[in-house]
């Protein structure tokens, strides 16, 4: 399975507008090659390059299994109007929150997963919960990297 950016690509860096530096809304993203018997996906987005431990940025669950794209700026509701249900991030909130790495360059990782099934868990699980929750379900997953350094 494929994920992608249209406002960033493999290895780049995202644009300042998904950050804590300016507006912090999340960019769009799309994905294909869906193994078949998706019923549903879901989506993480973190930092393994923060200090202690890696730092979760989105947690996003029960995406319709006909999506193929995420537009840019997903509210940051428990609830979307398609179904999906977003979970809790590190910064202690549900819905996207872009990169603000303490310092130096940081990596984050937009993994997407094909699921078979739809979950019954509800809105803000944590990262950890909705991996325990999809053992079992997972077909496939891709995942898109990209890097961002504060501006000084």
């Amino acid at each position: 399975m494929k994920i992608q950016s249209s406002e960033f690509k493999e290895g780049d860096t995202i644009p300042v507008k998904y950050t804590c530096d300016d507006i912090d809304i999340s960019p769009p993203l799309e994905w294909s090659n869906v193994p078949a018997g998706t019923k549903v996906f879901a989506l993480i987005c973190d930092d393994p390059d923060a200090p202690g431990a890696t730092w979760v940025h989105w947690v996003l669950f029960n995406i319709p299994g006909d999506l193929r794209k995420l537009p840019e700026n997903v509210p940051g509701t428990e609830t979307l109007s398609n179904g999906a249900r977003q979970g809790k991030t590190d910064f202690g909130s549900i819905g996207y929150g872009g990169p603000c790495p303490p310092g130096g360059t940081h990596r984050y990782y937009f993994k997407i997963y094909a699921l078979d099934s739809e979950l019954d868990s509800n809105p803000g699980i944590t990262k950890k919960e909705l991996l325990k929750a999809m053992e079992g379900h997972m077909l496939e997953e891709g995942q898109l990297m990209g890097r961002y350094k504060r501006k000084d």
